[in-house]
């Protein structure tokens, strides 16, 4: 439903356009990392995903499943909550991988949190937490490398600043793009594994930003 929701309800407050690499596919089990950049993402990103004909389990804040109705829609669908820094923090990577060992695609977000910028601008993905690489260790899972850019024109900022962005946002309808790069298959260590994943990740959302004439500045910056 959320996929089918967020296709639906998009194009209300965006233009988006997907494209994708020669050899981009998702298999059944594949796991599927996105960057994360504004509130606004993962419903961009869903979208486009159902457009390419694939519909994931997403793993996303815990705090989401305590949203009245929303909790009941990502239960009911078998999306995957994210505990920080609590005891239930390890279970999220058991759910993902029973939804995996199922057939069903994950999608997880490597940076694990929203950079801590007020503009609107592109910057390339933060660093990426282990989670997405020990996955992948513990599954064999491919990984399907997502890049968006634009959701940022949409909500972006302080709490005013978002609500006012998401506002105007039918008016303005911004330019959207998200570009699917080929599988890859994770090799080494964790860290290795976690650098590979970045680097896939930050070319296709390269692709994006350039797509949208955004002009790829590097992560370490900040405003």
């Amino acid at each position: 439903m959320l996929s089918r929701l967020a296709d639906v309800l998009l194009p209300a407050v965006g233009r988006l356009t997907v494209t994708a690499d020669a050899g981009a596919a998702f298999a059944p089990g594949s796991i599927i990392v996105a960057n994360h950049t504004s509130l606004a993402d993962p419903a961009i990103v869903l979208a486009a995903l159902r457009r390419l004909g694939a519909e994931p389990a997403v793993m996303a804040a815990a705090g989401l499943w305590r949203v009245p109705l929303l909790g009941r829609a990502l239960a009911r669908e078998g999306h995957i909550p994210v505990h920080r820094n609590d005891r239930h923090a390890a279970r999220c990577l058991d759910l993902s991988a029973a939804a995996l060992g199922e057939g069903r695609m994950v999608l997880i977000y490597g940076e694990g949190r929203l950079p801590l910028r007020t503009d609107a601008a592109e910057a390339a993905p933060a660093a990426f937490r282990s989670g997405l690489a020990r996955l992948a260790e513990r599954t064999g899972a491919p990984v399907v490398p997502v890049g968006q850019a634009g959701a940022r024109r949409i909500t972006s900022g302080g709490t005013g600043k978002q609500i006012a962005g998401l506002v105007t946002a039918p008016l303005r309808r911004p330019s959207l793009y998200v570009h699917v790069g080929a599988p890859i298959t994770l090799t080494g260590d964790r860290a290795a594994c976690t650098a590979q994943a970045h680097g896939a990740v930050t070319a296709a959302w390269r692709t994006a930003a350039g797509r949208l004439g955004e002009p790829a500045v590097p992560a370490a910056r900040r405003s």
